[in-house]
């Protein structure tokens, strides 16, 4: 079912008294994609509107230091919805919010805001939308301490092997019930993990929703008692959890990136858009796969692309085009595979939407696709072909990050230092652990 979303304060506080909802909780995340939550009274609401919320910033990751710490958190009327897994009774609802100085200017440090001053360079070179359509995977394990999985079940399986099939179908009506419409859910190739697929909307809506998606599985897992984790690679040996990211650009309510005179039926700009991804993937890197664990699934073998080309079949290619079928001019797209279901969505979409628009603006030029599978070329024909590899590791990602110009537009100056500083300092912490396989390894014969 749709929910109709309401679109002013007025429309709001309406809802709130004909719902009898008694607590409101104003989210917003961290540099990283962590969900933020301080919750008031519905009787406080009102006020919020007007006026924000003021809140203590420092001890959020990525926020300003203790002595510029004073933060305002003001509610944005479209993202309210009322939370399915509280009591229906003196109930609970959400309102995502834009964080604000004291001054009442946008926060650099808010990724809301990241996203949308790329939404605005769009629409000053003449786009309507940003359309995004992401895929996130998830493995559901027996609890938060151990990697313990429910089934052994694959790809599409649907009999006693899909342990997870109840929670799923409660998850898809609970985000429905949340305003967020799922076109599919399935068992996905890894043992106890699962992918719930959303209908792509406006980059910005859809960040709120990966926030409100990513959330909703944890909620409906743990009512099972097991553990939800969106980990990019939490099991050796399987497929790790991906996010393929499908996009468009809309202009005058049409699809910008349809062209029926190309052979791929990809418009100048849409191509231009792809080269911008593929030219800049590397750098944008520590952004659409930000953690250590990133690293671990994008590697060869398992379905994840480490390759920076396009193709249309291809699947060990970073950017795949789907088939354009006749009539459906407006699903025309590219589907970026390398991002992971742990990103900070607003951050990812705002790079991925300033590398395309990059791209549109210096006129990039699309290479020609590879169709044949970039895992079986040697390394030496990979060179030959001039197809360069994602970053291996996260240290690798955040120096060649660190040297972007292109990311320092995307983020600002004051995110961009402080996401440099952090991912640094993980991978430092990573670097001198002493791992167990190195025991094993190296103890008994060095």
């Amino acid at each position: 079912m749709e929910v109709d979303r309401p679109r002013t304060a007025q429309d709001v506080l309406a809802l709130v008294h004909e719902r009898d909802i008694r607590f409101v909780r104003l989210w917003f995340t961290d540099i990283l994609g962590r969900l933020k939550s301080f919750s008031i009274n519905a009787q406080e609401l009102d006020q919020a509107f007007a006026e924000g919320m003021g809140f203590d910033g420092s001890s959020i990751t990525g926020f300003n230091p203790i002595e510029e710490s004073d933060m305002v958190a003001m509610p944005d009327p479209v993202t309210f919805a009322v939370l399915p897994w509280r009591p229906d009774d003196q109930g609970v609802a959400r309102l995502f919010c834009d964080v604000l100085t004291p001054e009442g200017t946008p926060y650099e440090g808010d990724p809301r805001h990241v996203l949308r001053r790329a939404i605005e360079r769009m629409r000053t070179m003449g786009f309507d939308t940003f359309n995004v359509g992401p895929e996130l995977e998830y493995f559901l394990f027996r609890d938060s301490t151990g990697t313990e999985v429910l089934d052994e079940g694959g790809y599409f399986d649907l009999t006693t092997l899909d342990a997870g099939s109840d929670v799923r179908r409660e998850t898809v009506l609970a985000l429905e019930q949340l305003g967020i419409h799922v076109e599919y859910s399935h068992h996905e190739v890894g043992p106890s993990q699962h992918e719930v697929d959303m209908r792509h909307a406006d980059a910005l809506k859809m960040a709120d929703d990966c926030m409100t998606y990513r959330i909703t599985v944890k909620e409906y897992a743990l009512k099972y008692g097991w553990h939800a984790t969106f980990m990019p690679k939490p099991l050796f040996g399987h497929n790790g959890s991906g996010m393929h990211t499908h996009m468009s650009l809309s202009r005058d309510g049409r699809n910008a990136f349809y062209d029926a005179d190309d052979p791929y039926f990809l418009s100048a700009e849409a191509r231009a858009f792809i080269a911008g991804q593929l030219r800049h993937a590397r750098e944008l890197s520590a952004i659409f796969a930000q953690w250590v664990n990133s690293y671990k699934r994008l590697v060869p073998g398992y379905e994840a692309p480490t390759y920076v080309a396009w193709s249309r079949r291809n699947r060990s290619a970073l950017v795949r085009v789907p088939l354009y079928h006749p009539g459906r001019e407006r699903s025309t797209r590219m589907e970026l595979r390398c991002p992971d279901p742990a990103c900070n969505p607003y951050l990812t979409f705002a790079a991925l939407l300033q590398a395309g628009l990059e791209g549109i603006e210096k006129g990039y030029e699309l290479p020609e696709p590879m169709e044949q599978n970039l895992y079986h070329l040697a390394p030496d024909e990979r060179r030959r072909l001039g197809i360069e590899q994602l970053p291996e590791t996260l240290g690798e990602a955040i120096e060649l990050l660190a040297g972007s110009e292109l990311v320092l537009r995307t983020l600002g100056e004051h995110m961009f230092d402080r996401y440099v500083e952090i991912k640094r300092r993980e991978w430092d912490e990573y670097r001198v652990q002493v791992t167990q396989w190195e025991l094993d390894r190296y103890l008994p014969v060095l």
